[in-house]
């Protein structure tokens, strides 16, 4: 699932649902609560990390961990935060619209195996067990 983001003062793109990671949180819970924060998905289950990634050319170093869930098969978005996003879809991964948020195109090229931009740093090394 993908969402069209349209938050104010930064360029339209499309992103895969994410935000922060709130005190007492690991990567896993972080990603449960922000689906259902900004898609109202409240059934993914068995959520794991694949990738943790590092983009150290900004003046800030951005931390991204990409985490998979299953959800079940009639989950279905909701717009619960319109000021950020204003579509959700079900999207193939070779049938992805762009452009795409930058942290969401690098999870998606470390899910992949394609070559990330230069500017990130991938640490993969968890891909072939979450995806089994």
């Amino acid at each position: 699932m993908i969402g069209h983001r349209i938050k104010s003062g930064e360029p339209e793109t499309w992103c895969l649902p994410g935000g922060h990671v709130e005190e007492g949180e690991i990567f896993e819970s972080a990603a449960v609560r922000e689906v259902i924060e900004e898609c109202g998905i409240r059934s993914m289950v068995k959520s794991r990390v694949f990738t943790v990634t590092l983009r150290t050319d900004t003046v800030q170093t951005h931390v991204t961990a990409g985490v998979v869930g299953f959800v079940s098969h009639d989950a279905y978005p909701t717009i619960t935060e319109p000021a950020v996003f204003d579509e959700w879809r079900w999207v193939r991964p070779d049938n992805l619209p762009s452009p795409l948020f930058p942290a969401t195109a690098v999870l998606l090229d470390a899910w992949s195996g394609t070559d990330a931009d230069s500017r990130w740093r991938l640490y993969s090394s968890a891909i072939a067990e979450a995806r089994m």
